[in-house]
């Protein structure tokens, strides 16, 4: 649980690192293309970084619940998969990285859907 609190504020803190330098570094470095890729990268890192802060809570609240464990080390790895494969296909322009992103996007899925099953398992209404 702590770990995925720690996971999702580091997250954060990245996101908006990477944000401003992508906002102030790269701007007439790249393409307009590229920087509209950077900032979709850096939304779905914070998205997600947030998402781990909830996992990181829900587990506290309910720390038998295997589901939102599964889900948090998911959504960290959709985080590399999607935003780093993003971030490193506009340093490099190696499109066939855009390959990698849906791996990325699948893993948030699968996560999404393991807190909707932790929720309905373990959270009383």
């Amino acid at each position: 649980m702590k770990l995925f609190i720690i996971l999702g504020a580091i997250n954060a803190f990245l996101a908006v690192a990477l944000g401003a330098f992508g906002s102030h570094g790269l701007e007439g470095k790249v393409e307009a293309k590229y920087l509209d890729i950077w900032k979709t990268a850096v939304q779905y890192q914070m998205f997600h970084a947030l998402g781990l802060l909830v996992i990181g809570f829900l587990m506290a609240q309910f720390p038998e619940a295997a589901s939102f464990k599964w889900a948090g080390w998911l959504m960290f790895a959709g985080i590399i998969f999607f935003s780093g494969s993003l971030f490193v296909l506009v340093l490099t322009a190696v499109s066939k990285l855009g390959a990698i992103t849906p791996i990325g996007g699948v893993l948030f899925l699968a996560a999404w859907v393991l807190v909707i099953v932790g929720a309905v398992k373990h959270i009383q209404s």
